[in-house]
């Protein structure tokens, strides 16, 4: 597979963000923690390990030891000081370092959208998971950025006659669901929701993103640094085409939220082909004289 991401660089900038600790600058970390949550709360079940697994924060094992619903909390990191003090196990990015069947959830916020191999890492977090055990994550998706990405290649165009990739590509959510059915997850689900943030300029959105530790680490990104001009001419298109009437900015950020379960006997199955007793035609009848 050839790489996307320079995963290093991810790591680093996360660690630059931690070290910043800009406030505020993690809210949608924290939004996908309280969604976290409330997902969780529908489940009805206890859960005696769960493992959050290169989150890069703490407010998904501070939402699953508050939730009442599980005994213990690992936490999964990709450099030491991305686990804050707190205990956990370091490991590469994109290796789970997880015992076969050894933990009953497994948990990741924001960050598939920044690994290569995402199969890969799904049928690992399928294989750490005992049978019946939970996946839950979160990560953007298509849409997220859009109105960023669409400012700066126009303005690329306009200034350096053609475009370098400066937003990263994002995933649908239909390719989502079946990277799960692909990793072996049973009985997947995925689903989308779309916050909207708005900022008084582009250069407002950057700053967060930066504080987020969310600025590009594709591997085919330019080495140039961008110029003035480009991040001028970029704001005013910005500006020009995403402004509401108070002349404030939007920035889109669509959230993929997947769950699966590691396969069991005892999960619901779909019916064989063909084991059907009656035919669709011979129920349809039957419903039409019912109504007669």
């Amino acid at each position: 597979m050839q790489p996307i991401f320079d995963t290093d660089l991810v790591v680093r900038h996360r660690k630059r963000a931690l070290a910043a600790a800009i406030p505020g600058a993690d809210f949608l970390m924290l939004r996908a923690a309280e969604d976290l949550g409330e997902r969780l709360a529908t489940v009805e079940r206890r859960f005696a390990c769960a493992a959050t697994v290169f989150c890069g924060h703490p407010a998904a094992a501070e939402t699953l030891a508050r939730s009442g619903k599980v005994d213990r909390v690992l936490r999964v990191e990709a450099d030491p000081a991305l686990l804050d003090d707190a205990q956990g196990i370091v490991a590469a990015p994109e290796h789970v370092p997880l015992e076969p069947a050894s933990i009953d959830l497994a948990v990741s916020l924001l960050s598939l959208h920044e690994t290569n191999d995402v199969p890969g890492v799904l049928a690992q977090l399928r294989r750490a998971l005992k049978p019946d055990g939970l996946l839950l994550a979160a990560f953007p998706g298509a849409g997220t950025l859009s109105e960023l990405k669409e400012s700066l290649l126009v303005a690329d165009a306009e200034t350096a006659g053609g475009a370098s990739p400066r937003v990263i590509p994002f995933a649908d959510v239909r390719d989502a669901g079946a990277l799960l059915q692909r990793a072996g997850f049973a009985l997947p689900v995925a689903d989308v929701e779309t916050v909207t943030v708005r900022y008084d300029t582009l250069f407002d959105l950057a700053a967060d993103l930066r504080a987020m530790g969310a600025t590009s680490a594709l591997l085919a990104r330019s080495r140039k640094p961008a110029t003035r001009r480009l991040f001028a001419r970029a704001a005013e298109i910005y500006a020009e085409r995403f402004s509401d009437a108070d002349g404030r900015v939007r920035a889109t950020f669509s959230f993929i939220w997947l769950s699966g379960w590691s396969p069991a006997a005892s999960q619901p199955k779909p019916a064989r082909p063909g084991s059907a007793s009656r035919s669709l035609a011979e129920a349809l009848r039957e419903a039409g004289s019912d109504d007669g």
